[in-house]
């Protein structure tokens, strides 16, 4: 324990038997921290945060296809929180699995990052509908995150009835051991308790911080427990109309400061230090909203000024502008996609694309005679900024 930490604010070890040895799991105390969290070190994070938070729901209030920005940005989001974990799909792997063409990496990596936009809009839009993030929703949202793939014999949309540990090859020799499995029902039980209970002393987004490290301690799933962590504050801050858009994404933060952010976990778990974690959980949704409305700025710049050029066609501008068009939705594509989600035929369609890639817009990526794809290129590198594998 360090100096200066109170111990209600510390959890409890209990002794396990599990793989044939002892070891100890943690039972996190429940929120909110006694003490109270000090708000005084936090209210300049916490006003970097709200101002930046202000500036990027503005924002989309002026694009003229939030659908569609929203669209890509979930896609990034999934790919970056499954980096996370481990796989090592790109956002063109991506977009090509839902071509239905072939991705350039193991498919179950590829379906990983699918699986998690799904579970995302479930998310979305069972909360859109009124229902409120509740245990049943959890559940819901996890059986699809590991719906199919590696995931699927993980016990999907089930909390763990077995033991399951963080680093290392056994409990033994783990850096932490999330609480017995008995326990798990009351512990997320109280989580969603505190979720819902009144806390006028507690800002929402501070709110957010602690239920997204009460969740990673009580590890509730055997398989997901991270991105539907990620996922959860996300849904947290739609619920409570910090955002009109599901446009804020912690991932890219996480990935970047990913050692400093699992360290952080632990010195809750250890010193029960919440303002140090919550700190830089502001500055991360500071620092995401900012990113988030700076390439939303670009992605629009783009676009209009793209749109600008391909007027210059004369005659041909219009089917070009079509396939444009079509081309903010998906980045890649072939040309029997373009011409069947527009209803006109191959050779207008691959006339305007022929206009695209004289004015360097598109880029045909095969290499091929046949099945060839074109990619967006200047679209695609703003989505793709932050999401090379780790």
């Amino acid at each position: 324990m360090s100096s200066g930490i109170e111990p209600s604010r510390l959890g409890r070890k209990v002794v396990i038997a599990s793989t044939g040895e002892r070891a100890e799991a943690f039972i996190p105390p429940a929120l909110p921290p006694v003490p109270p969290i000090r708000m005084d070190r936090l209210f300049r994070a916490l006003d970097d945060a709200n101002r930046a938070l202000g500036r990027l729901d503005g924002m989309t209030s002026i694009l003229p296809d939030t659908p569609l920005f929203l669209y890509m940005y979930v896609r990034k989001e999934a790919l970056l929180s499954s980096q996370i974990e481990g796989t090592q799909s790109s956002l063109s792997d991506l977009l090509l699995f839902e071509s239905d063409e072939a991705p350039g990496v193991p498919l179950d990596d590829v379906q990983e990052v699918s699986n998690y936009v799904a579970a995302m809009q479930h998310g979305l839009a069972r909360i859109s509908e009124g229902f409120p993030i509740s245990l049943r929703l959890i559940r819901e949202i996890h059986e699809t995150l590991l719906s199919k793939g590696r995931g699927s014999t993980k016990q999907p949309g089930e909390f763990r009835r077995s033991q399951n540990w963080i680093g290392g090859t056994r409990p033994g020799n783990a850096l932490f051991v999330p609480p017995p499995p008995e326990r798990v029902l009351d512990l997320m039980g109280e989580l969603e308790t505190f979720i819902h209970a009144d806390t006028p002393e507690l800002p929402a987004l501070v709110k957010a911080g602690l239920v997204h490290v009460q969740f990673e301690t009580i590890h509730p799933f055997l398989d997901g427990n991270g991105r539907l962590g990620r996922l959860l504050i996300t849904f947290l801050l739609c619920t409570q109309n910090i955002l009109k858009e599901p446009i804020l994404y912690l991932s890219l933060y996480f990935k970047t400061h990913r050692q400093h952010y699992y360290d952080l976990l632990q010195r809750v778990r250890q010193d029960g230090d919440w303002e140090a974690w919550l700190e830089f959980f502001l500055e991360g949704i500071a620092a995401t909203s900012l990113q988030a409305a700076d390439a939303a700025r670009q992605i629009l710049q783009l676009f209009e000024a793209d749109q600008r050029r391909i007027e210059t066609l004369g005659r041909s501008a219009a089917s070009a502008l079509r396939v444009h068009k079509f081309l903010q939705q998906k980045p890649i594509a072939p040309i029997p996609d373009i011409a069947a989600a527009l209803g006109v035929s191959m050779p207008t369609v691959a006339k305007a694309v022929q206009h695209l890639e004289q004015l360097g817009m598109l880029r045909e990526i095969t290499g091929k005679r046949r099945g060839r794809m074109f990619v967006y290129s200047a679209y695609l590198n703003i989505l793709r900024r932050g999401t090379e594998p780790l």
